[in-house]
């Protein structure tokens, strides 16, 4: 079983746990009473340049990261140093996030807030837009092509925007075919969970123009960022680097600064 199996598997049993508690019918009102979900794609497509900031923990391949006890605290700083929206973790097992970290930072900020987990059930959308997310993370390598494409379309019916994270040219086509409209290219591989920032120019090469496009994964600092940015990234999402620095405000200033100039502008046709 590979790391992205295994990680579903256990998503898919906590999120059981979760629906036997809570039934969808529960969750659509929930989210019926939330306030209408902020247009994030029209905040990408706007902005010169783009950085999602992330809150999170641990991960597989670094283990702990960062307690995080006030995640609120940390979206807030992250608002203030210019960041598009705030990423946050909420998958259990592997990352030690929450939902309840997701309504926290979305009770603290006024920008767009993104669920990213492993979503593989319509339930797992609801829960999003119950929470309060207005972006929902789809991994196109989890899921078969009809089903990424329903979960597409459910996200976007519900007012939310869909970052679909591809790791290859194949999965990044797969993505536009499924209606993708911003699209993150993870430079980390799923099997070896190693990290190649060449991947972006590679797969980005067959997005159209028209979509807009995220480098993920290996931002160590603000010339990383400024290296995906001339190798045509509309933006970036960026967790480790921030979480694990002393002054994450700081941080995520100096990485929009060094792209907010005339030559970082990008043009979506």
């Amino acid at each position: 079983m590979s790391v992205l199996q295994d990680i579903i598997a256990g998503v898919r049993e906590d999120t059981a746990r979760r629906e036997a508690k809570v039934s969808l019918d529960e969750l659509k009102e929930r989210a019926g009473r939330q306030p209408s979900a902020i247009n994030a794609l029209d905040r990408f497509r706007t902005n010169s340049f783009s950085l999602i900031a992330e809150v999170k923990r641990r991960s597989p391949s670094k283990g702990q990261l960062a307690s995080i006890p006030a995640p609120a605290a940390l979206a807030s700083a992250y608002e203030a140093g210019g960041a598009t929206a705030v990423s946050v973790l909420t998958e259990e097992r592997r990352f030690s996030g929450s939902l309840a970290d997701l309504a926290q930072v979305r009770a603290a900020v006024d920008i767009p807030v993104l669920r990213k987990d492993f979503i593989v059930t319509p339930y797992q959308i609801w829960e999003a837009r119950a929470y309060g997310a207005d972006m929902v993370l789809l991994i196109v390598a989890a899921l078969d092509q009809v089903v990424l494409t329903s979960l597409i379309e459910r996200v976007h019916s519900l007012g939310m925007t869909a970052l679909v994270e591809a790791h290859t040219r194949v999965e990044a086509l797969r993505a536009v075919s499924a209606g993708a409209q911003l699209i993150g290219v993870n430079a980390r591989n799923l099997k070896t969970l190693t990290v190649d920032r060449a991947t972006f120019a590679d797969v980005s090469e067959v997005i159209p123009s028209s979509v807009v496009k995220i480098a993920e994964s290996g931002v160590r600092d603000a010339r990383d960022v400024r290296d995906y940015v001339q190798h045509g990234a509309n933006g970036v999402l960026v967790g480790e680097a921030l979480v694990r620095h002393g002054d994450p405000q700081r941080a995520v200033q100096e990485m929009v600064s060094i792209c907010t100039h005339p030559s970082s502008s990008r043009r979506f046709d």
